[in-house]
């Protein structure tokens, strides 16, 4: 449109100079410039009928995996002389491979389309509206707009993949899995001794207890392994999150949480997951593959806020897991959580705490004065003395804790912490003869 003011008020001026100083030469100079504004607009383009669509090669994607957007654009209208297509990427998302746009002529029914590649971190993108620009190839009238194509590319956590996980909670489900559930039954763990009843299989007879007694036989029973229900705890707070640089804690206990949801999910475990923060965003509880996706889901969607009702843990809705089960809460930890988690433990509730240290983490950003300057030497030694008195304190109520600092594999802390350890048999059964 500037240029197409620009070339008017040029042609208006010579034309006005020539008849002022009467000189056909001004207006013979003001011909061309008729002509090529009389030329454009005989090929204005008239208002476009675009028809686009866009499809994303994945609606969920994993975090570091690709995505490809493919635009496809069909001319319903007139022939466009020359015609501008921009897809507005998302923020957050970085295109590595392609160009998000085109640019070229489409005749009556004619079509077009492109392709670009996009990655990005954890999080929900919404992909809402494309620009349509549309002008003749002189470039001075030209119609602009919004067009509104929906789509949504979700990417997952990071995960971090764990093997099996020994846990103990007082009670599990009536089905068969890898937890001990502190019954008698078949399994591989020895459990205790009983007298023999008809249909024992004669491999669990217990020869060297039948052999102190005459008349009568003794059986060897096993530990039962079943599933269980697992609640996972995810700390949200804003107050709560370290930021040194681009990398958040959060990040780091998200990743965390994910790993530790396939892995009891992997088991056969029930596995809710609530995220505690700036509200209460509950996943409730369930089996397989499906949970699994909306456990990931719920992750991707997981922000960290602020909120006067869940500044601490009080208000933590207990009754959302089931009784006696496994909980695992997520959390940088304050002194103010000791006691709810305590009340969790003497509830009967099986409590393992992922602890990712934020001390450490947080010293990556003072290393250079730390090394320079004693004071901070000294702060850092006594808030990690703060620290370790904290997770004692919630050891010596039978609480695990897991103090992981997040530079370390996950793995092989997790590994490390949950050897499964060596349970003093339940119940042995003696009679005397």
């Amino acid at each position: 449109m500037r240029r197409l003011l620009f070339l008017s008020l040029l042609v208006y001026g010579l034309v006005i100079a020539g008849l002022v100083m009467v000189s056909g030469n001004a207006v013979a100079l003001a011909m061309p410039l008729v002509v090529y504004l009389a030329a454009a607009f005989v090929f204005s383009p008239e208002k476009p009928r675009l028809v686009i669509t866009r499809t994303l090669s994945a609606n969920i994607v994993h975090h570091g995996a690709p995505a490809t957007v493919t635009v496809t654009v069909h001319n319903q209208g007139t022939k466009l002389e020359e015609v501008l297509i921009e897809d507005a990427v998302p923020q957050g998302l970085t295109v590595t491979d392609g160009e998000p746009w085109t640019q070229t002529s489409l005749p009556p029914g004619g079509k077009t389309e492109f392709s670009y590649v996009v990655e990005g971190k954890r999080g929900n993108y919404p992909f809402r509206y494309l620009r349509a620009t549309v002008n003749e190839h002189l470039g001075l009238f030209r119609q602009q707009g919004w067009l509104e194509v929906g789509a949504n590319l979700m990417v997952l956590p990071e995960l971090l993949r764990l093997e099996h996980l020994d846990i103990r909670p007082l009670r599990t489900r009536g089905y068969a899995g890898p937890i001990p559930s502190r019954l008698a039954g078949s399994g591989t763990d020895f459990f205790g001794v009983r007298e023999y009843q008809l249909g024992d299989p004669l491999r669990w007879i217990n020869w060297r207890a039948s052999a102190r007694h005459q008349h009568a036989l003794f059986t060897n029973e096993f530990e039962m392994e079943r599933i269980a229900d697992v609640g996972l705890i995810l700390d949200a707070r804003q107050n709560n999150n370290v930021v040194v640089e681009n990398d958040s804690l959060f990040e780091h206990a998200i990743s965390a949480t994910a790993g530790l949801a396939e892995a009891f999910i992997n088991d056969g475990n029930r596995v809710g997951m609530l995220v505690y923060g700036r509200g209460l965003e509950m996943t409730y509880p369930g089996y397989g593959k499906v949970q699994r996706e909306r456990i990931m889901q719920a992750l991707a969607h997981a922000r960290t806020g602020d909120s006067l009702v869940f500044e601490s843990l009080d208000y933590l809705p207990v009754r959302f897991f089931p009784a006696k089960s496994q909980i695992v809460l997520v959390s940088p930890l304050r002194k103010e959580d000791l006691s709810i988690l305590t009340r969790l433990r003497a509830r009967g509730y099986q409590v393992l705490v992922v602890s990712p240290d934020p001390v450490t983490f947080e010293a990556q950003k003072y290393a250079p004065l730390s090394e320079a300057d004693a004071s901070v030497q000294l702060a850092l030694r006594i808030t990690r003395v703060e620290r370790e008195l904290m997770l004692r304190r919630l050891r010596r109520v039978g609480i695990q804790v897991i103090n992981w600092q997040v530079d370390q594999p996950f793995a092989n802390v997790m590994r490390t912490a949950l050897v499964r350890p060596v349970m003093p048999t339940n119940r042995i059964v003696r009679i005397e003869r």
